[in-house]
């Protein structure tokens, strides 16, 4: 932005730059909407386990569904949430929950996993 100072017999053009953000502030609102999508997302995540595993209880059918690849998201979860619980001076926060809610889903489709394979066996 260019501002043209005038006086009797003077002319004086500066360029002023506009002050700029507090990057403080900018950051705190950056961290905010990060910590809230991922919480959304993850919540949603949480949620979206119940189809497969509805579809797969009403078919009775666990034949697609890999059971090493649920135990490795199983343990993958299990191992997050501790070490984010350690991360964090051995304190419970936002992810930690969210870990092991991602954890408890994947221990349920391993049990229904084996619980069909078991029946049809």
């Amino acid at each position: 932005m260019t501002t043209i100072l005038k006086s009797p017999g003077l002319r004086l053009a500066m360029r002023v730059q506009p002050a700029p953000a507090d990057p403080q502030r900018a950051r705190r609102a950056y961290l905010a909407a990060l910590t809230w999508g991922f919480t959304l997302f993850n919540a949603v995540r949480m949620l979206s386990y119940l189809p497969t595993m509805w579809a797969i209880y009403g078919s009775g059918d666990s034949s697609q569904h890999s059971l090493w690849t649920w135990l490795t998201w199983l343990g993958a979860n299990v191992t997050m949430a501790a070490w984010l619980y350690e991360q964090n001076g051995q304190r419970m926060g936002r992810a930690v929950f969210i870990n092991l809610g991602n954890a408890t889903m994947c221990a349920a489709m391993v049990m229904l996993i084996v619980a069909l394979r078991g029946l049809t066996s």
